[in-house]
């Protein structure tokens, strides 16, 4: 009765038409190298001329996985997410490994939980087991090391 299978798009893009629907994307928004690939691979009728495509644009900055991964890093940052979920998110992006850890060593995760905490619960040091646990899944689920998590919520406003 019903089509329960996804339907297969018409496959049309080649040479210039690919280009400039490459370009549209790219505009819209930073896509990584696998992203784009896969993006330009639903459409494109020739996957060799995607990869081509795709590398040629890499290196004429028109595309950067560098520069997704930055805006990725402050994005998510800004969102108060801790390392564990930043990995994630940049995983997602299918970027290389060597370029995930480059970004995210110059964080200061402890800093940044911190900061959290205090958004959310204050800048006074939790007595109550309570609170604290309270404090502490929050500080997990954002994706923050216990280690990082125990120290934001010891520290002292005085020890800024």
């Amino acid at each position: 009765m019903f089509n329960t299978e996804k339907s297969e798009k018409p496959k049309t893009l080649t040479g210039t038409r690919l280009r400039s629907y490459a370009f549209a994307l790219l505009t819209r928004r930073d896509y990584s190298q696998a992203e784009l690939s896969n993006k330009l691979n639903q459409y494109a009728i020739n996957p060799d001329e995607v990869a081509e495509l795709v590398a040629e644009l890499a290196q004429q900055n028109y595309q950067s996985d560098q520069r997704v991964a930055e805006l990725t890093l402050a994005s998510q940052l800004r969102k108060g997410k801790g390392l564990q979920r930043i990995k994630q998110a940049l995983k997602a992006k299918e970027l290389d490994e060597e370029l995930i850890t480059e970004e995210l060593k110059e964080v200061d995760w402890s800093e940044q939980a911190y900061q959290l905490k205090i958004k959310k619960f204050g800048i006074d040091v939790a007595k109550d087991p309570k609170i604290k646990a309270k404090q502490i899944r929050f500080l997990q689920y954002r994706g923050f090391s216990m280690d990082a998590i125990m120290k934001a919520i010891a520290r002292t406003s005085e020890e800024e």
